[in-house]
């Protein structure tokens, strides 16, 4: 038994230190985009990120609402709202084109989303590993919309589970914290 736990213990740290010792900020990660192509965050450098794994068919699907208010309250002052689609907890069922369409004509999204994106488990995208690694494993995500602030200079600063909505006011006092100073 000691044997198999020293086993998994070791390929666990072998899972996450290559994505911890190569990428020093969010801005080392690229995603893909809804609609195809790259999303590189390096293209947000000098603004706060508010990152959100997300689904269409959950019961805090409702939260688009809010990441929408909170993009059009702060993205002329610093912050980008990145939404990403998953159904590790099999509420994304649709495709690139269906969760576009749903996004867009229900709740107005306009701001950056990725494609249907692994957060959580051994297939993981390199950014939530990164963000488990650096905060710790009690903050990754256990449901959709668990969301991450990133500062300008692309540290992790908090972390909120699906039951903060966008628009908490604990989770604003924060992005009004990180915005970039002019």
């Amino acid at each position: 038994m000691r044997r198999w736990i020293a086993a998994a213990t070791l390929f666990l740290a072998a899972l996450a230190a290559p994505v911890v010792a190569l990428a020093e900020t969010a801005f080392d990660f690229t995603f893909e985009k809804l609609e195809g192509g790259e999303l590189p965050l390096a293209d947000f450098k000098g603004k706060a990120l508010l990152v959100v794994n997300t689904a269409s068919f959950c019961g805090f699907t409702g939260q688009y609402e809010g990441m929408v208010t909170i993009w059009e309250r702060y993205r002329d002052k610093g912050l980008v709202v990145i939404g990403v689609p998953s159904d590790d907890f099999n509420q994304e069922p649709g495709s690139a084109a269906e969760i576009k369409e749903f996004c867009e004509l229900t709740y107005g999204v306009d701001f950056p989303m990725a494609n249907k994106t692994h957060v959580i488990g051994p297939e993981a995208h390199p950014f939530y590993r990164w963000a488990a690694a650096t905060l710790g494993a009690d903050k990754v995500p256990t449901w959709n919309f668990h969301k991450y602030l990133v500062s300008p200079e692309g540290q992790l600063v908090a972390a909120w589970s699906s039951l903060t909505g966008p628009t908490s006011a604990g989770l604003t006092d924060t992005i009004e914290m990180v915005l970039p100073r002019p």
